[in-house]
């Protein structure tokens, strides 16, 4: 085939998926154009209700009593924060990150959601997890969808468990998520098709882009797909470290926490994950998991 022919039928693709993309945008289904890349990172990432039913259920099995206050680290929307609001008349929630425009969306679409009652018990602030300030003393500190990987060497990941370990009240409790195994170490891609109803239809494709087996560094991205070929493209980029789960108990340890517990998932009759987490000290040696780890004094 030349090059001429290519072009045309290059060009000719391109116009199919122009005419096709502006179909779906006058329907009313979901395309690039059409809805927020937050939305898209909540329906393929986040279970937040899963997520906040395992912490209030080990915190109570821990001591004895029902959380009240929580916060949240690298909150981005909020998301995880609103939930928690919901559960209880008097549980708090306090969100930190440093994204502004994330920040804001989450206003708009979480807290305006919320009665006055529940806005007045939930605060997101734009300020650094290293400098919580007045966010102190909270029952349950949580760390998830590995945000916490952004700090890549061991003295700064200490510090930041430091710092979260003094921030807790009392007898408050940190909350982290991980995930670990061969294929963690792979220049790879991932899709999942998920269909939330009627022109509610997209591809969620993880990538791991790029893996440095000699310091740990990797990058990852999101990008999402639609029905009327439009796409958002690194819609979300991470430049992480790829964290293993004996340098994380370790460093929880140096950092001064009594108790470093993972919680590793179970298998259903099919041997797949069946979404209930318990504490172990022996783990399956699968090529891809993911699990809790608890910390606490």
């Amino acid at each position: 085939m030349s090059v001429e022919t290519k072009e045309r039928k290059s060009g000719r693709k391109a116009k199919l998926d122009q005419k096709a993309a502006k179909k779906a945008e006058q329907s009313g289904a979901w395309s690039a154009s059409t809805v927020s890349k937050h939305e898209l990172y909540q329906l393929s990432v986040q279970n937040v209700e899963a997520e906040i039913d395992f912490v209030d259920e080990e915190f109570e099995k821990i001591r004895g009593r029902k959380a009240k206050s929580l916060r949240e680290d690298f909150c981005g929307t909020g998301n995880t924060s609103t939930e928690w609001i919901k559960r209880r008349d008097d549980n708090t929630a306090i969100g930190l990150d440093i994204d502004q425009p994330t920040l804001d969306w989450g206003a708009e679409h979480h807290l305006a959601g919320l009665t006055d009652d529940q806005r007045s018990r939930v605060h997101l602030l734009n300020r650094n997890v290293l400098e919580p300030e007045d966010a102190v003393g909270v029952d349950c500190v949580l760390a998830m969808n590995f945000s916490y990987w952004l700090f890549k060497t061991r003295d700064e990941l200490r510090h930041y468990f430091q710092t979260v370990r003094e921030s807790l009240g009392k007898d408050g409790i940190f909350f982290l998520d991980h995930y670990g195994g061969s294929e963690t170490m792979t220049e790879t891609k991932e899709s999942k098709d998920i269909d939330e109803g009627p022109g509610k239809r997209f591809t969620y494709v993880w990538e791991q882009a790029s893996y440095n087996p000699i310091t740990g560094d990797m990058q990852c991205h999101i990008h999402f797909k639609f029905p009327d070929k439009t796409k958002i493209k690194n819609a979300f980029t991470y430049n992480w470290r790829l964290w293993t789960m004996v340098e994380l108990r370790e460093l929880l340890s140096e950092a001064g926490f009594a108790n470093v517990v993972v919680y590793w998932e179970g298998e259903d009759e099919d041997g797949e994950g069946n979404g209930e987490y318990e504490p172990t000290l022996e783990g399956e040696a699968d090529p891809a998991f993911i699990s809790y780890i608890v910390a606490y004094d």
